[in-house]
């Protein structure tokens, strides 16, 4: 991702870089309308720092335990079920939640994919039709699907990038899921989390292997 402005300096966390693009309209409207309507002025400089707040990027100490799978997003667990012979397990990311997402496992990016679909809201069990990009790594796949309000996903890898376990690969502005197609070898028993469960992207453990 790209370096924050030099403005980034007079916030008290960081933010991905799309997110100065997407807060410079309402505090442009802000400088406009302040002398003049000083309420709704401050109205706007608020939904401008808002926007910031929700694109904020912690830095995340992922566990250092081999053969150990971390959860790609904040949020809930929100689906657990097998797919095929594998395990799918979903995050709902809530409008609080941080949306930066990170890579489970170590691996080599595949392909990228971008899928078209509908705009159903991400906690609703018809939403893995919605508009989705999938991020495959040979043995696992994330895939992080857009909510009914989320229409930019943002992955930050491209094929033939090699990621670490915790890195980030990507964020989604505005309520999303993100799910993970875990490798062939984790089953039902190796899984750490389950539905209704906190997680935290690329500290949370949600899986061991063998």
């Amino acid at each position: 991702m790209a370096r924050n402005p030099p403005l980034a300096a007079v916030l008290p966390f960081d933010v991905v870089d799309d997110a100065w693009r997407l807060a410079l309209v309402p505090a442009l409207a802000a400088g406009a309308t302040l002398p003049l309507l000083p309420p709704v002025g401050i109205g706007l400089l608020a939904l401008a720092f808002g926007v910031l707040w929700f694109h904020r990027d912690p830095d995340r100490s992922t566990p250092d335990a081999e053969g150990t799978v971390v959860a790609p997003a904040d949020g809930t667990v929100s689906v657990v079920r097998e797919e095929g012979e594998r395990l799918r397990l979903g995050i709902f990311m809530n409008v609080t939640d941080v949306h930066v997402n990170r890579a489970p496992l170590a691996g080599t990016v595949r392909e990228v994919r971008h899928r078209p679909g509908a705009n159903r809201p991400a906690f609703d069990k018809e939403s893995d039709r919605n508009e989705q990009v999938v991020i495959d790594f040979g043995e696992y796949e994330l895939l992080v699907i857009a909510g009914w309000f989320a229409r930019r996903i943002h992955p930050s890898v491209e094929p033939g990038d090699t990621v670490d376990r915790g890195d980030r690969v990507g964020h989604v502005s505005f309520g999303s899921r993100a799910d993970v197609v875990l490798p062939a070898d984790v089953d039902a028993d190796d899984l750490l989390v389950s539905e209704g469960d906190s997680t935290r992207a690329g500290e949370t453990i949600i899986a061991e292997r063998d």
